[in-house]
């Protein structure tokens, strides 16, 4: 049944999982490379895809693991973890550098930063959490309005970085420096958090 706390619910649940505070570190050299206009294209490209990829997940739910794929979703938090877990370790061995290795060719910005940062395991299990608790419509608008926000945020922190970096170049650097340390711990801390949700659904199988 579908209430407005559901509704809110659900969607504070996908924004808090993709933070658009954290991603925004993730892409800082995209950050610093591309124009605001570049900058919207790109970001608009990896919320669309996205935004199809949380709605398969929230209309099809575990099904789409167990007939579709023909794996178990503590599978894909193992493996998602274990991409999270390397992210971290070379983020804070290498800095922003890592992340620009991991993308690849500047032509696929769009999809690697969909895919791991914004669609991981966290963000696709909250998808089929909501699409459980609200009806299909609801479902859609509710992932809708966590990803339209999460890019006007990131928006936001683009237009403010371009507009302090002329002006403090060392205080954007020392941001970036310190948070991207910080980024590190947390997706190492995620990642590892991930895996052992994995291990012990997998372990309530097995028993």
């Amino acid at each position: 049944m579908l209430t407005e706390n559901n509704f809110v619910s659900a969607f504070i649940l996908l924004f808090i999982l993709l933070n658009p505070f954290l991603i925004i570190i993730y892409v800082i050299d995209i950050v610093q490379e591309k124009s605001l206009s570049e900058f919207s294209g790109i970001l608009l490209r990896a919320c669309s895809i996205s935004a199809v990829v949380f709605i398969v997940f929230a209309l099809s739910g575990n099904a789409i693991f167990d007939r579709v794929l023909q794996t178990n979703f503590a599978s894909f938090q193992i493996f998602g973890g274990l991409i999270f877990l390397i992210i971290g370790i070379r983020f804070v061995f290498q800095g922003v550098d890592t992340v620009r290795n991991l993308r690849g060719k500047s032509e696929h910005i769009a999809g690697s930063i969909a895919m791991p940062i914004l669609i991981g395991p966290g963000s696709i299990g909250a998808s089929i959490i909501i699409g459980e608790r609200l009806e299909p419509l609801f479902a859609v608008l509710s992932i809708a309005a966590a990803l339209i926000l999460t890019y006007v945020i990131m928006l936001l922190l683009k237009s403010l970085h371009d507009y302090v970096k002329p002006r403090n170049e060392k205080l954007i650097q020392r941001y970036i420096e310190i948070m991207g340390r910080v980024t590190a711990l947390v997706i190492g801390a995620f990642s590892v958090e991930m895996i052992m949700q994995g291990i012990k659904t997998w372990m309530k199988v097995l028993i």
